[in-house]
């Protein structure tokens, strides 16, 4: 057995210094190259012809990368540096504990040194949608921006003003001064179905025009991320790559139109992590329209406390369906109380359109105007039902604002309504009248201001202002600043704002 071992061994050695002597005593290592894939064009889609080609997704890049923006927003704020009062500063474990703000040790490690203004920077993207230089981004890539800064694919920078904003959707239209620019054409977000192929263009973490790929994986999406009253989520969900800097770009097909402005995404870390979030095309649409043509957002209400159904609600509500919107209660000055609908209807269409959940419901009613009709489909106890509601404003007015067109429309262009305040409110705050800012628009004059909702304004440039006629008739010639006076029910002291009334 040994011998039998020991001839195999002398076989196994002389077979390999023969290989070795045949490639000059070295190791012969082989690498292997594939000129070509046989699985080259797996991804496929279908031409305008119908014939079926390899996915390529270059044509669509090259259409639409110089319609997306870089923007760079600066605001100004006070600034106070905390420095080191002795020779060091308190220990880490104690202020880890304690925190920088509740260390009752404070005023012996500590002290405040001023110093001068700090510019705050923020980036992100826009979409032109216009050649002449409008541009739709998000109303959280320039809130409160002094200085906005807009850089073409081209590199050519301009300053940018602000046309309006909607805080409710997330949404900003801007203009710069120039013409002839490529724009994006806004398409139906109706139609897109999950499943079909996207492309996120964008500046994520400082890399210009960054083109993503990947597919519409939901609609209709709440995630709950804006903190509005009224806020508006019905987003599309992708997992095209989205990550900071991309916020306010496009979401666009395979044809290159735009789809969505990329708004938001979902993860643990604050980068990609598997799904965006992008504003559709649609509300899009209605809140750039709104914008240029009122100065704020137009919004109809429908005056309802409503949540989706789901199998639990039905099951708690003995409900026939499991999906569709169910009417909790109505509010005040309700448009959908007037039509007849009642608390306990399970809203299942609206104009035709099928609703499932509370966003899509959301989404429909947001791409209307006050005093909108729309035809809503009910299940009352699980019989169906039809209404048709005209829409309300958000303080229960069936009026929409005047066109900005109209020089005397004092509410549209400051974005406020008014009332005049009762006699025993007056006698309580010691002023002889005035008039109550009862809410406020997005993007208009007062939004230059801090001025809140529930201002009481008794003074403009000195002058006694007791009712809404007053305001208008001092307000309707005012050219350049203006100076407003007035209380706060709640606040104790007089305050005063300013703006500037165009020429």
């Amino acid at each position: 057995m040994v011998f039998s071992g020991l001839i195999a061994l002398v076989v196994s050695l002389g077979t390999i210094g023969a290989f070795q002597l045949m490639n000059g005593g070295e190791r012969a290592i082989r690498i292997e190259h594939i000129e070509s894939s046989p699985a080259r064009g797996v991804l496929m889609s279908v031409d305008e012809n119908g014939a079926i080609t390899p996915l390529n997704f270059t044509e669509t890049a090259a259409k639409v990368v110089d319609a997306v923006v870089h923007i760079k927003s600066t605001q100004t704020i006070e600034a106070r540096r905390q420095e080191p009062r002795g020779y060091r500063q308190m220990p880490d474990p104690f202020r880890d504990f304690f925190g920088e703000r509740g260390n009752p040790f404070e005023e012996f490690f500590r002290f405040e040194q001023p110093r001068g203004p700090e510019a705050r920077v923020g980036t992100g993207s826009g979409v032109i949608i216009n050649p002449d230089g409008y541009i739709v981004t998000n109303n959280h890539v320039i809130a409160d921006a002094d200085d906005i800064e807009v850089t073409l694919a081209d590199n050519q920078s301009f300053k940018a003003r602000v046309v309006g904003t909607d805080p409710s959707t997330d949404l900003a239209l801007l203009q710069i001064k120039a013409d002839g620019l490529p724009s994006l054409p806004l398409v139906n977000s109706d139609d897109v179905q999950v499943g079909e192929w996207v492309l996120a263009v964008g500046n994520p973490l400082g890399l210009n025009s960054t083109v993503t790929a990947g597919i519409v994986s939901a609609k209709g999406r709440n995630i709950n991320i804006l903190r509005e009253r009224f806020a508006v989520e019905s987003f599309i969900q992708t997992d095209a790559a989205i990550n900071p800097g991309n916020s306010g770009g496009a979401l666009v097909n395979l044809q290159g139109g735009l789809l969505g402005i990329n708004t938001a995404i979902a993860s643990p870390t604050g980068t990609y992590a598997g799904y965006g979030f992008a504003v559709p095309s649609n509300i899009v649409s209605k809140v750039v329209e709104d914008l240029l043509e009122f100065g704020s957002v137009q919004r109809g209400v429908l005056g309802v406390m409503i949540r989706s159904v789901d199998g639990n609600l039905a099951r708690e509500k003995d409900l026939s369906t499991t999906t569709g919107v169910f009417v909790d209660s109505l509010l005040e000055n309700s448009a959908a109380a007037a039509a007849g609908i009642q608390p306990g209807d399970v809203i299942i269409a609206i104009n035709d359109n099928e609703v499932k959940s509370s966003p899509e419901l959301q989404e429909l009613i947001a791409r209307r105007r006050p005093g909108d009709v729309v035809e809503v489909r009910v299940l009352r106890n699980g019989s169906p039902k039809i209404f048709n509601v005209t829409l309300n404003t958000r303080n229960g007015r069936p009026a929409i604002a005047a066109s900005k067109n109209q020089a005397d429309d004092l509410p549209s262009l400051l974005g406020a309504e008014f009332e005049t305040i009762e006699k025993d409110l007056a006698t309580r705050l010691d002023i002889e009248g005035g008039v109550k800012i009862v809410s406020m628009s997005d993007g208009r004059l007062l939004q230059q201001t801090d001025i809140r909702e529930g201002f009481i304004i008794t003074r403009i440039d000195r002058e006694p202002v007791t009712n809404v006629e007053s305001l208008e008739k001092a307000l309707s010639s005012k050219r350049g600043g203006v100076m407003l006076e007035g209380v706060y029910e709640d606040v104790p002291g007089t305050f005063y704002y300013a703006f500037g009334m165009p020429g």
